[in-house]
């Protein structure tokens, strides 16, 4: 019991954050005062399915499901999945949020009219395809902190002292 307690469950989380650092991006949580800003840059609508990549803590999703959306998260490092999902076991509209403890990369965002990331920049290549493929026309895509080579934004929120976010609409 022991054993378990402090060889494998240590290196099971520790193995879980470097994956989902080799797969997108470390755990690194958005900043809570930058949610509303996601939000608004997004225009968050009822009715809408947004899907949030590397969900962390859930903050996005639930944030999206006050606003009436669908929201559906993928997170694949243990600890923020296990703060998400005890988040939503508190959450009143929790019927509209999805987490999934599933690689992103292996899922479809063909029914998204929003996606949103916080994930490093050395896996925007392979991302930017994944999304040129499965993004519907009109689907609005949100990048936290850096700009998605080759798109030209169609929106950018530059407040000051606080991280870039950028907006980029499918064609």
């Amino acid at each position: 019991m022991y054993f378990f307690l402090f060889i494998i469950l240590p290196l099971l989380l520790l193995l879980s954050f470097v994956y989902g650092g080799l797969r997108g991006a470390p755990w690194v949580p958005m900043r809570a005062r930058d949610v509303e800003r996601v939000m608004k840059l997004a225009e968050i609508n009822a009715g809408q399915k947004i899907y949030d990549l590397g969900c962390g803590d859930g903050r996005v999703l639930l944030a999206a499901a006050e606003r009436g959306a669908e929201a559906r998260g993928f997170e694949i490092s243990l600890i923020p999945y296990a703060i998400a999902c005890i988040k939503w076991l508190f959450f009143k509209k929790r019927q509209a949020v999805t987490i999934s403890f599933k690689d992103f990369w292996f899922a479809n965002f063909h029914d998204a009219d929003v996606v949103y990331f916080f994930l490093m920049p050395d896996v925007y290549a392979k991302l930017k395809t994944k999304l040129e493929q499965e993004l519907k026309s009109g689907a609005l895509v949100i990048a936290y902190v850096w700009p998605m080579s080759g798109w030209e934004p169609i929106g950018v929120d530059e407040t000051p002292g606080r991280p870039k976010i950028w907006a980029y609409r499918m064609k």
